[in-house]
C-alpha cells in the first residue's frame, strides 16, 4: 500500500470526521491500481505472497499482534473472517493509533445516535462489541468497516428505533465531537438498501473536517439480539459515493444467521 503525502494527510485529518472503526479498514484497501493488471487472488491477500503482482502489501491488522484471533465467542465466530469473500481483503480491528478513542458527542441531541453509530461500538448499550476492517481487491480504494455487537432484545431493537428517527431529523446535519476532534456531518438522507435482518436502516451523509470531506454509506442491521453495522467509504477518492456491498452485508448476516441457528 503506497499513500501519496497528500493522501497521508488527508486520511489523518479524516479521522476527525469518520469513525476510528472504519480507518482500521483503509489499512486493507489499496489505493494504487496494480501495475500488472492481473486479477486479485480470489481469497483475497492470504493467498499472496508479500510483494507479489497485483496484491496489496499485508497492513499490521492482518500481521501483526491485531490479527485475527482464532474463533471464541459467538460473537466472534459471527464475525467476518478472510477467506469468506471473495475478492477482499478482511483483518482484525486494530486501533489505529491516531484515532479518538470513545464515542463522539453530537451538537444535536436528536442527532445522538448517528455520533454514536460512528464510535467504537454502536451505542452505549451494547454489551460486546467485534470489529473487522474489510479493503475490496475488486474496487480500489473501497474501504468497508463491520462490526457485530451483542444487546439485549429490547435494546436492540431500541437502537435500530432510534437511528430511523435520528436519520429523519437531521437532514440539515450536525456536528459531533470526540476528544479533541470535530467532524461536521450534511446531507443526511436515508437510502434503501436490501438486508435480510429481522430489521434495518441505512443512510449515507458527507462528512467533513479541516477542508477534507468524505461520502459515506450506513447500514445497521438488527438480527434478533445482535446488530450488525456496516460503513463504507471511498479512501481513493472521497469524493465519489460508496456503497456497502450487498455481498459484504449478505456474507456477514449469513454468518450471525448460522451461528444462532447453531445455538
Amino acid at each position: 500500500m503506497r499513500f501519496s503525502v497528500m493522501r497521508m494527510k488527508a486520511r489523518a485529518t479524516m479521522v476527525a470526521l469518520v469513525p476510528a472503526l472504519l480507518f482500521a479498514a483503509v489499512g486493507c484497501s489499496s489505493t494504487d491500481t496494480p501495475a500488472t493488471g492481473k486479477a486479485p487472488d480470489p481469497k483475497g491477500s492470504a493467498g499472496s505472497s508479500p510483494g507479489a503482482p497485483g496484491a496489496p502489501a499485508p497492513s499490521a491488522a492482518a500481521t501483526g499482534s491485531s490479527a485475527p484471533k482464532a474463533p471464541g465467542s459467538a460473537l466472534e465466530r459471527s464475525a467476518l473472517a478472510q477467506g469468506d469473500l471473495t475478492g477482499y481483503q478482511v483483518s482484525a480491528q486494530g486501533k489505529n493509533p491516531n484515532a479518538p478513542d470513545g464515542q463522539p458527542q453530537a451538537d444535536r441531541k436528536a442527532c445522538q445516535p448517528l455520533a454514536d453509530i460512528m464510535g467504537d461500538k454502536p451505542d452505549p448499550s451494547a454489551r460486546e462489541t467485534v470489529s473487522r476492517g474489510i479493503g475490496s481487491q475488486k474496487q480500489v480504494g473501497l474501504a468497508v468497516s463491520a462490526s457485530v455487537s451483542s444487546y439485549s432484545a429490547s435494546d436492540a431493537k431500541a437502537l435500530i428505533a432510534r437511528l430511523k428517527s435520528a436519520v429523519a431529523a437531521c437532514g440539515a446535519g450536525f456536528s459531533a465531537k470526540v476528544e479533541k476532534q470535530t467532524g461536521s456531518y450534511r446531507d443526511v438522507k436515508a437510502a434503501d438498501y436490501r438486508t435480510g435482518g429481522d430489521e434495518s436502516v441505512s443512510w449515507t451523509m458527507t462528512a467533513a473536517a479541516e477542508g477534507v470531506s468524505a461520502q459515506v454509506h450506513l447500514v445497521v442491521v438488527r438480527e434478533g439480539d445482535t446488530v450488525v453495522r456496516l460503513m463504507a467509504l471511498n479512501v481513493a477518492a472521497a469524493q465519489q459515493k460508496a456503497q456497502v456491498p450487498q455481498e459484504v452485508a449478505d456474507k456477514q448476516l449469513e454468518k450471525v444467521q448460522k451461528v444462532q441457528k447453531a445455538g
